[in-house]
């Protein structure tokens, strides 16, 4: 997919399930002068209101990044809206598939479920 080696990082996020606020849990960005790339690509499985998905992009931003590419499975309209609006210059969007609403809970309707229950097999407990 791309052309050369490119260095990888991982921010991690979550959202919190009473506030639907992100949270950071994870952030080996490297830091100092010149260690931003020129583009950062942003791996969310499901953006549902777009809360940690734009804070993601924010940080990704204030590290020094100048373009973003967003690439999610699937996203609720409102949710990919906000992102978009939020984040117009230099944020690309690439969404699968986009649902139209969410759920009082803040989740996709119909969706998928929650991606962090399904990854770390968490449900139900």
């Amino acid at each position: 997919m791309l052309p050369q080696l490119v260095p990888v990082h991982h921010l991690g996020m979550y959202r919190e399930p009473s506030t639907l606020d992100p949270v950071e849990y994870y952030n080996n960005l490297p830091a100092g002068a010149g260690a931003a790339s020129e583009l950062a690509i942003l791996v969310d499985p499901i953006i549902a209101t777009g809360g940690t998905c734009a804070a993601a992009i924010q940080s990704l931003r204030e590290w020094g990044a100048k373009r973003v590419l967003v690439l999610s499975v699937m996203g609720a309209a409102d949710g990919v809206r906000q992102v978009a609006e939020e984040w117009p210059e230099g944020t690309e969007l690439w969404i699968a598939g986009v649902d139209a609403e969410l759920t009082k809970e803040g989740m996709v309707k119909p969706g998928l479920g929650d991606v962090g229950d399904r990854l770390f097999l968490t449900m139900g407990k």
